[in-house]
């Protein structure tokens, strides 16, 4: 089986254009199904849900079929599911939910490589007298290994937050083996898998996860978040809604002003987009046939720039240089003696979107040495991206290097 890019393009409006469009890290571009669900709910359906005429009643349906179309991209309950703004958003609601099951001198453990939505609330909760503790990235792999993390837990310990992906560097983790070890020594988890789930598939089931974040604006969707939580671990949340709404509201109860209503129902144009994806290619229809298609894809493609990258004497790449298993296409690296600014406007010049900067991993990117010089250049690949476009990529980037 082999992808079909062509396929593939067709559905994104937005690829209609003569640019190599490779921040997709920073947000991917939305599938036309999304594009028409969006403009089709605010056409014929805009009217609060909950009433019982039938208009309100369709809306509902609508509304209903996004939250069901967002459980089954992470294989989980609809009543699992919560739909925010975004991820930053949903772990601020999250980290204020749980705090109150916990006691001063108990401990949550953070990561120096998350993207900020992932350390900072938890941080925060310093103030309410929880003990943090961080878990450091090896400056050499830059992996989150789990034997830094074993000496940190104990029997005080509540939540490990950690990423399954970094968004900086790549690197992929083995949350299920992070997830038993922090089980087993009596906490939660709290896995941020917004720079995991555009190129692999999410099963939160399989990875035994207590919460995940997903952007689903980096998914090919509209510009909201979905977080999983466990049932279980819901229901002993604290609700962060108003005061009367109980837990017979289950994930209503952390969604404060309701979700957004339009681009919840156009959720379900994601895996409808998947599954034809998938068959179109060759495979049999399923998400997790889709995804490994996309992998194989994004690894082709992306193993060219790597190499190009590991041999530039001049290039710093960071993470993996081999595209599999542990590490995604999103790639950054910094050129010596030149700002990252200037190599991402020169691309510019070559009608190839980039970005650079330190992407919210702010701490990350400090201890690694790369916040001076505008930070790491980092190019984010998509399953829609191309073979060709990434040849083009390299030759401007030689005479860039050069």
């Amino acid at each position: 089986m082999t992808l079909d890019v062509g396929f593939a393009r067709g559905h994104f409006p937005a690829l209609d254009c003569d640019w190599a469009l490779m921040d997709n890290a920073g947000g991917s571009v939305p599938l036309d199904g999304v594009v028409d669900r969006v403009a089709d709910y605010m056409r014929t359906r805009m009217v609060q849900v909950g009433a019982s005429y039938p208009l309100s009643v369709d809306a509902r349906v609508a509304v209903a079929a996004g939250k069901s179309a967002a459980a089954e991209l992470v294989n989980a309950a609809d009543d699992e599911i919560v739909i925010g703004a975004n991820t930053t958003s949903n772990l601020r609601v999250l980290a204020a939910a749980l705090r109150p099951l916990w006691q001063p001198g108990d401990e949550v453990v953070v990561t120096n490589l998350d993207h900020e939505s992932n350390i900072g609330p938890w941080r925060q909760l310093e103030a309410a007298g929880i003990r943090i503790r961080e878990w450091q990235v090896d400056p050499d792999s830059l992996h989150l290994r789990p034997q830094d993390l074993e000496p940190l837990l104990n029997d005080r310990t509540r939540l490990v937050a950690y990423t399954h992906c970094s968004n900086l560097v790549g690197t992929v983790h083995d949350a299920r083996e992070i997830n038993r070890m922090v089980h087993a020594a009596g906490a939660l988890t709290c896995v941020d898998g917004v720079a995991f789930a555009p190129h692999r598939q999410v099963d939160v089931r399989e990875l035994e996860a207590d919460f995940y974040l997903v952007s689903l604006y980096k998914t090919f969707g509209p510009h909201i978040g979905l977080m999983f939580g466990r049932r279980e671990q819901l229901a002993r949340a604290h609700s962060q809604n108003h005061y009367f709404i109980g837990p017979e509201a289950g994930p209503y109860r952390f969604e404060p002003g309701n979700p957004n209503h339009e681009l919840t129902a156009a959720l379900p144009a994601i895996p409808d987009y998947l599954r034809e994806l998938s068959r179109v290619s060759g495979g049999d229809g399923s998400l997790a046939s889709a995804f490994a298609l996309i992998t194989a894809h994004e690894t082709r493609i992306s193993q060219p720039l790597l190499d190009f990258l590991a041999e530039a004497s001049t290039v710093r790449l960071l993470g993996d240089p081999v595209a599999g298993p542990t590490r995604v296409p999103t790639i950054a690296f910094t050129v010596a003696g030149v700002d990252s600014a200037t190599v991402s406007q020169q691309l510019e010049q070559n009608r190839i979107a980039a970005r650079y900067g330190h992407f919210y991993a702010y701490r990350a990117a400090r201890d690694l040495g790369v916040l001076e010089g505008n930070g790491v250049v980092r190019i984010s690949l998509a399953h829609y991206n191309t073979a060709a476009e990434v040849a083009h990529l390299i030759d401007a980037l030689g005479r860039i290097i050069a």
